[in-house]
């Protein structure tokens, strides 16, 4: 018997969370994020660069520059998810240089 899983169209995505973060922490942000299937059921990561006082600037290049390596993660959620990802984020990343916001999620859809 073939298990169902949960496709695009099932799911209605509310909002979308942006996470922004140190590129130092990608990858454990990502196997965290694979661990929690049952809220997250995918995501979009982009390179940035930080500027500003929240930036953040560690590494001697990036003081030089002004700015700081980051990656920006976009994640669509149903709104009854988003706080136990945000409890389950801050329990294990108690890091004052990921920042989050959420927004609400207009449409979502494929092209084909």
């Amino acid at each position: 018997m073939k298990e169902e899983t949960m496709t695009d169209a099932q799911t209605k995505y509310d909002c979308e969370m942006t996470l922004a973060f140190p590129a130092a922490i990608e990858e454990e942000l990502v196997d965290f994020l694979l661990d929690h299937p049952q809220q997250v059921h995918g995501f979009s990561l982009i390179a940035a660069q930080g500027m500003g006082q929240g930036a953040g600037l560690k590494s001697a290049m990036e003081k030089v520059r002004g700015r700081a390596q980051r990656r920006l993660m976009s994640i669509l959620l149903r709104n009854e998810d988003v706080t136990p990802l945000v409890e389950a984020l801050r329990k294990d990343f108690p890091n004052p240089d990921i920042a989050y916001w959420i927004v609400p999620l207009l449409a979502f859809g494929r092209m084909g």
